[in-house]
């Protein structure tokens, strides 16, 4: 866990994968440290591969919100959109004021031209979370809703894996 973590935050994902994976060797029902390792994966850009560890950890524990939003994030970086939608409808359904779940259904429904409720979600994220790296993104999201790049809309910044992660290490160690 602890060395997994420290890793992550050096942004070092193979040093962290590497750790975990040893951890989970010896503990293979984690459902924590299968969404760390999950979370070194994605930094990697070892998406599938996050999401069969994010899906081990759902089957381990179903409302494990934190995983879901991860493997939404992980879905529409794939381009599976719908399988997005689902993950993160699922997670806002367990907790409606999970930002980093808001911040992701405004980055879905960005992609989709639903501006409206985009901004919706980024400005409930600022109310929720101000000051936190997600509130940062969501600010940045609604402040580039109308800057256009090359004709396109400028792309919704994800900190959900960063604030996720920050979140956990937080000294409260409170974790979803």
């Amino acid at each position: 866990g602890q060395a997994g973590r420290a890793w992550l935050l050096a942004n070092e994902a193979n040093l962290a994968y590497s750790v975990q994976s040893r951890a989970l060797q010896l503990t293979p029902n984690d459902p924590e440290l299968l969404v760390d390792r999950a979370e070194s994966l994605a930094m990697a850009k070892r998406l599938p591969e996050a999401i069969d560890d994010l899906t081990k950890a759902l089957a381990l524990d179903p409302r494990k919100t934190d995983a879901l939003v991860l493997r939404a994030s992980a879905h529409r970086q794939l381009e599976q959109y719908d399988a997005a939608k689902q993950d993160v409808d699922r997670a806002l359904a367990i907790d409606t004021n999970h930002v980093d779940g808001l911040l992701e259904r405004g980055i879905l429904r960005a992609r989709a031209g639903d501006q409206d409720n985009a901004r919706a979600d980024w400005m409930r994220v600022l109310k929720l979370a101000p000051d936190s790296p997600t509130g940062d993104a969501a600010r940045k999201n609604i402040e580039n809703m109308d800057v256009k790049v090359e004709g396109k809309p400028a792309a919704p910044a994800a900190a959900a894996r960063t604030a996720a992660r920050r979140r956990r290490t937080a000294p409260t160690g409170r974790r979803r």
